[in-house]
């Protein structure tokens, strides 16, 4: 019973962070913490081994949302390459510091940032991206209602604000998704679908460098791992398939309600300890 349900927790979390471009640490992260203790194959699980175990699962999410994503021609991979190039040097130095961080903390922190993350989609419309030099990157293209977006963004920003993305990535063990997706629709003006696939690109580079950073440092639990990748295979494609079907404004309807659940548990959690 205990290994099915570390298998519906990987195929929720594959689901609903390749639907929404999270990655599905915010499932997988606080499901192991909270339930550490009630399943008799969840024992002394550390924030340290829910971020590192968590950014291994994001791996096979990752991978299994890109193949999905490529098919449907909505990555730009141009952008994931260069968010990527932050991405990697953030994702090692947050590994150094979730190493100091101790569970209570560890949940209150991580809801009050989803709730800030959240709150900034609430008041997406009162914001405008920010505008391009002539030596930005720019492009145009049309989201599946046929509404043309025009998008784009200074490299050298990018490339700064994705670093400090990639340690909340290894220090929350979120694959940065949860910051990514809102940085690129609200700072730079992706249509949500784009931003989404766009970030499952970059999750899988940030959660590759991350877990082998974790690995390193003895924070992957392999049992539960095997139990959470069926799930997080399937949740993947699953997500994308679901994504492909519901229009932009739906889709951030659901992702700014589901992280303000998801923070106010959290925060709740961390307090009574």
């Amino acid at each position: 019973m205990s290994w099915l349900l570390l298998v519906i927790v990987g195929l929720v979390a594959g689901t609903l962070g390749s639907l929404m471009g999270l990655g599905g640490g915010i499932i997988v992260v606080p499901s192991l913490l909270l339930l550490d203790g009630v399943l008799p194959i969840l024992q002394n699980v550390t924030p340290q081994v829910a971020a590192g175990t968590s950014l291994l699962i994001m791996i096979f999410t990752g991978i299994s949302s890109t193949i999905a994503y490529a098919k449907q021609k909505t990555i730009d991979f141009k952008s994931g390459a260069i968010f990527s190039i932050g991405i990697v040097p953030g994702a090692i130095c947050g590994v150094v510091i979730n190493r100091a961080v101790n569970t209570d903390d560890f949940l209150m922190y991580f809801g009050f940032f989803m709730l800030v993350v959240a709150f900034t989609f609430f008041i997406r419309k009162y914001l405008k991206p920010m505008p391009l030099r002539p030596k930005g990157y720019k492009r145009t293209v049309l989201d599946r209602e046929g509404n043309e977006f025009t998008y784009g963004y200074q490299p050298v920003f990018a490339v700064v604000l994705s670093f400090f993305v990639g340690i909340i990535s290894s220090l929350f063990g979120v694959g940065g998704g949860a910051l990514m997706v809102p940085f690129m629709i609200i700072l730079f003006g992706f249509p949500a679908h784009v931003a989404v696939a766009t970030s499952m690109f970059v999750i899988l580079v940030s959660a590759f460098i991350g877990s082998i950073s974790h690995m390193a440092a003895g924070h992957v639990n392999w049992l539960y791992a095997l139990a959470l990748v069926p799930g997080a295979w399937f949740g993947g494609q699953l997500g994308a398939a679901i994504n492909r079907r519901i229009s932009s404004d739906r889709l951030i309807f659901i992702l700014r309600i589901f992280m303000v659940l998801i923070a106010i548990r959290l925060i709740f959690q961390g307090i009574n300890g």
